[in-house]
């Protein structure tokens, strides 16, 4: 044993990443707490334009932040659209969730705990796909890269997309449905702690297994 851990493919991890992300995101919004910044203005098209689904306007909007990058790079990015494509996953992963998950019980015990595993998937979802070493989601390579681009911190710019799309799906909501729509005490509750318990998990996970992937490969022959 010698504390040697144990080696994972980070393509298999992204997989299950996006799989656990879309089924807590969804989780969280039948919870009645809210929705996730990030995916709040989707969810806000959605509802004001409900003829396409939630998972197509999320890869839309998705696929509208890696045209925005490319413009801030001025040139084309061939990982931006491998993280498209992670994103097209994510948003058809949703379609297929809301399936069942529409249909679960809404008690409000059941609300509670929909709500905490909601919190506990997401935050364990995001800790390992930062850690496959592949492209990562559109909404969650954003902030990142225009960070990068711009110099300012990332945490100035994490802070303002996510009160951008909060904005917007207030506004959105409020003027065409009458009442502001998807956002609650968990969206709240998400935004002020959610980075504390993802970088627990990654802590944890650090700690227990390590990732490659093709990517990494390539990387360390470089």
């Amino acid at each position: 044993m010698n504390g040697k851990k144990p080696v994972l493919r980070g393509e298999a991890g992204l997989v299950a990443a996006v799989i656990i992300n879309s089924l807590g995101v969804l989780l969280m919004l039948q919870s009645g707490s809210g929705i996730s910044a990030i995916s709040s203005v989707p969810y806000a098209f959605n509802q004001v334009l409900p003829k396409l689904s939630l998972g197509t306007w999320t890869y839309m909007f998705q696929g509208l932040l890696v045209a925005i990058l490319m413009l801030m790079r001025r040139k084309f990015v061939p990982s931006y659209l491998f993280s498209f494509v992670v994103g097209f996953a994510f948003g058809e992963m949703m379609d297929v969730h809301e399936l069942w998950i529409t249909k679960l019980p809404l008690t409000i015990p059941l609300r509670i705990l929909y709500f905490v595993l909601s919190y506990l998937i997401i935050c364990f979802g995001i800790a390992l796909s930062n850690r496959c070493r592949l492209p990562i989601i559109p909404t969650d390579l954003f902030p990142r890269e225009v960070a990068d681009i711009t110099g300012k911190p990332y945490a100035r710019i994490k802070i303002s997309f996510d009160v951008i799309c909060l904005l917007i799906t207030a506004c959105m909501t409020y003027f065409c449905l009458g009442h502001i729509r998807g956002l609650g005490v968990g969206t709240v509750v998400a935004a002020f702690t959610m980075g504390k318990g993802i970088a627990l998990i990654g802590n944890w996970m650090d700690k227990k297994v390590e990732f490659v992937s093709v990517l990494q490969k390539k990387e360390a022959g470089a």
